[in-house]
């Protein structure tokens, strides 16, 4: 029987290709795209749903499917401080979990970052540690989270940051190998089918990986 996948994120440049990737594979017939605003792309099994991520009953309408995918992410300039940036990138993925394993759906897939540690000194790192932790103890029978380093592509908004980083990593690639090929830059279409096709797979359990397993998986 054919899936029905749910993206949270899908506007930005991993979701874009992602949600691609999911209507043109058959083992999922339905791509249910949660959104903050109208979203101007209509296909065959594509549905769009304007939600308030902050309003759990709005959710909770929304959040009925198979899997769960969430490419939602965003910077600490653009969120305006610390706290509203924990309020995306932990607060929605979080809250959205927990509302969807408690609804039925049995797998989450979700991007976070390499060097994700809820230990470690850097805000950015730490909170995505946190928030890996906060989903393992959601209780998927399936949790899948993916590392990417520097994704590459073409998005909507300029980042200094990681404009400079991926110049730098492409730099170097070959230069990066053994524990450092993690490190090597990484296609956001890449990721993406390396999570659609992760998905298919119904592995029970907790799974990590890393930037170099994601881009075997993806290519």
């Amino acid at each position: 029987m054919n899936k029905t996948a749910i993206v949270i994120g899908a506007t930005g440049l991993t979701g874009t290709h992602l949600v691609s990737a999911l209507l043109q594979d058959p083992a999922f017939g339905k791509v249910k795209v949660l959104i903050r605003k109208p979203w101007a792309h209509s296909r065959a099994g594509l549905e769009s749903i304007i939600v308030d991520f902050e309003d759990e009953e709005n959710l909770a309408a929304a959040l009925h499917g198979d899997v769960l995918f969430c490419c939602i992410g965003t910077t600490i300039k653009k969120a305006g401080s610390q706290e509203k940036f924990s309020a995306v990138d932990y607060g929605i993925p979080v809250r959205c979990a927990r509302i969807a394993q408690a609804q039925g759906v049995r797998a989450f897939l979700m991007i976070s970052s390499i060097g994700a540690n809820p230990h470690s000194r850097n805000f950015y790192l730490r909170t995505k540690g946190e928030t890996e932790e906060a989903i393992f103890k959601t209780g998927f029978p399936g949790t899948y989270i993916f590392r990417p380093s520097f994704l590459i592509g073409d998005r909507n908004e300029f980042r200094l940051g990681e404009w400079i980083g991926k110049y730098l990593i492409q730099l170097f690639y070959f230069l990066l190998q053994g524990r450092w090929k993690k490190y090597r830059g990484i296609k956001a279409a890449t990721v993406a089918n390396a999570m659609v096709r992760t998905a298919r797979q119904e592995d029970i359990g907790i799974h990590i990986f890393e930037s170099d397993a994601i881009q075997q998986i993806g290519i």
